[in-house]
């Protein structure tokens, strides 16, 4: 599997994934079998998620050994503030069932809790208790904020991205800063599935839409987390032999909307002043 190394060194998968699967139908052992099977070895979770144990179950039970996978976690917002961080991640390493994370995330940006939260992560971060620390949902200002007081630069940051909101003005500020640029929901959650313009591109190909989107992704140095219940679309989201071509590439750029599927990280908490 493709992987990219993170600023600090760490090797991350450019492919993970997505473990809420709160409204899937199989049980989650089964998708989880699946997902191992298909080959996917970065699985991302969240305390929201509220999957933890299940997760941390899931993984002591297979054969996968420890350094086998990449485990991802992220504080909520009710966790942020130093000591609230410290025992959300011991709370977290608990029900996972590990003694350290590859990657640990703030999950939203919040101000009251700002700086607090990210010097505990930092804190965990120069202890060995994860690889790597990182964000999630943090747009310029946020990172711009961020580094006035960190000593540690988030090697990862979470955001929304898809062929309708492609964040290419973001995207280019992390790869200033060295930032890995992580897509969640990088399908765009169905709707962008049936545009006519990646149908047109996925014949031509000879692949699925989503596989066109997942190599559009991982062309321009963007790692995705896609989520899936179908242990065939499972398989379908690694396999990206091919390669898109730069007329493509543009195509797709071009689809950029400036739709999002959940609001603004200042929208979303609006007792945030900033």
């Amino acid at each position: 599997m493709k992987t990219t190394i993170l600023n600090n060194g760490v090797e991350m998968p450019m492919i993970g994934f997505g473990t809420d699967l709160a409204n899937d139908t199989l049980p989650y052992n089964e998708v989880m079998d699946a997902a191992v099977e298909a080959g996917y070895r970065l699985f991302d979770t969240a305390s929201i998620y509220g999957n933890q144990p299940q997760l941390g179950e899931y993984l002591k039970q297979s054969e996968l050994q420890r350094e086998d996978y990449f485990l991802t976690s992220k504080v909520a917002q009710t966790e942020q503030g130093y000591e609230q961080t410290l025992a959300a991640f011991k709370q977290t390493a608990k029900e996972l069932q590990t003694d350290y994370l590859d990657l640990y995330v703030v999950h939203w940006p919040k101000f009251g809790p700002f700086f607090e939260t990210w010097r505990a992560l930092e804190h965990l971060y120069k202890e060995g208790h994860v690889r790597a620390i990182g964000v999630s949902n943090f747009e310029v200002h946020h990172l711009d904020r961020l580094l006035t007081q960190a000593t540690v630069t988030p090697a990862v940051d979470q955001i929304e991205t898809h062929p309708y909101f492609n964040q290419h003005v973001l995207h280019d500020y992390l790869g200033e800063l060295s930032i890995q640029h992580q897509a969640w929901s990088p399908l765009g959650r169905g709707a962008v599935l049936q545009d006519p313009t990646l149908q047109t591109i996925a014949e031509r190909y000879g692949v699925s839409v989503a596989q066109v989107i997942l190599a559009w992704h991982t062309q321009q140095n963007v790692a995705v987390i896609p989520k899936s219940g179908n242990p065939e679309r499972m398989k379908q989201n690694l396999t990206l032999d091919f390669k898109l071509t730069v007329k493509d590439l543009a195509r797709i750029n071009a689809l950029q909307r400036g739709e999002r599927i959940m609001g603004a990280p200042d929208e979303n908490y609006t007792e945030d002043k900033w």
